[in-house]
């Protein structure tokens, strides 16, 4: 098989051959189609909690980064059940669980990893969902029960995550209102939601004239919105959740009850009702740009910069 991997952080990605893990009780083999790229892959790569703790309790050997993929069943081991030879899937990897990263032409996963693809779905729409589709999903049905009638901040509208959250917040029948730059208002327009661009005047000042908030998702940092600005916008129960924490989080993090974080960890329970959304057309990805397996280093730089609208993908 083929995996892009770094033996540290201060080097490139690049591309080995390495022998297929055998399966265990359990698991199965995807031949992977397409592949997200999300921030946190990059991050990992730099160190900090999860990049420790994928160094303690990953895998032996080359380090693979990634989560995302989309795929087709191709290998099921002893006592696998819930998905036949030939399933279209998607799903994520877990270090957690001794896994490698998704950024390879293989992964070796277990079925509640996984949902199944209906024909309707192709893989590279499905690939922007692991990470990107869960995060938002997580904050908007798990810490909070975001309803009709309900309204959501979305800082860092236009990127892979905030832009999945426009789109599920109005799935919900709640409000969202996203912040953006100027060349991106449209787009949250169209998924929605209510745009304020961060351009024009300052965001939250601009924000706190469509109400109070049910939720506030942060997918820039406290270092742009600070939290304590936050909090004044939020409703009686609301709560803020951080997509990016930074040390100076931890704080508030720990000891503030209306303060969480919040990184999609794909399931095959979280994916089938985006899998459904997929499907019926009510969520759409925006993919960025596509890049080669091998290639996988000019994705993390241009993820890096901060500037993408949608996602990124990688195919091996």
């Amino acid at each position: 098989m083929r995996i892009s991997s770094s033996l540290s952080h201060t080097e490139p990605l690049q591309i080995l051959s390495v022998p297929s893990v055998p399966l265990r009780r359990g698991e199965l083999r995807v031949r992977v189609a397409a592949i997200g790229v999300n921030p946190v892959d990059w991050k990992m790569r730099e160190g900090g909690p999860l990049g420790l703790a994928q160094r303690v309790v990953g895998p032996r050997g080359p380090r693979v980064v990634g989560v995302d993929f989309a795929g087709t069943v191709c290998e099921l081991g002893e006592g696998t059940r819930g998905l036949e030879l030939g399933a279209r899937v998607v799903g994520g990897t877990d270090f957690s669980r001794g896994q490698r990263g998704s950024y390879a032409d293989e992964v070796v996963v277990r079925p509640d990893q996984c949902a199944q693809l209906p024909a309707s779905v192709g893989f590279e729409d499905a690939a922007c969902l692991p990470v990107a589709a869960v995060t938002p999903w997580m904050a908007l049905t798990e810490h909070t029960k975001i309803r009709a009638g309900n309204r959501v901040l979305v800082l860092g509208a236009s990127g892979g995550v905030g832009l999945f959250c426009l789109a599920l917040t109005k799935l919900l029948g709640a409000t969202a209102v996203g912040v953006c730059s100027t060349r991106n208002t449209h787009l949250v327009r169209d998924h929605g939601a209510i745009a304020i661009d961060y351009t024009a005047a300052d965001a939250l000042v601009a924000a706190k004239e469509h109400g109070t908030y049910d939720l506030i998702l942060n997918a820039v940092g406290s270092d742009v919105y600070p939290t304590s600005a936050c909090e004044a916008l939020l409703a009686p129960n609301g709560l803020i959740d951080l997509v990016v924490v930074r040390p100076a989080d931890y704080w508030a993090v720990a000891f503030h009850r209306r303060v969480t974080t919040v990184l999609g960890r794909p399931t095959k329970a979280r994916l089938e009702p985006l899998v459904a959304a997929l499907a019926e057309g009510k969520l759409k990805p925006l993919v960025a740009a596509r890049f080669s397996l091998a290639d996988a280093e000019a994705a993390h730089t241009l993820s890096r910069a901060g500037k993408v609208v949608g996602k990124l993908l990688l195919l091996p």
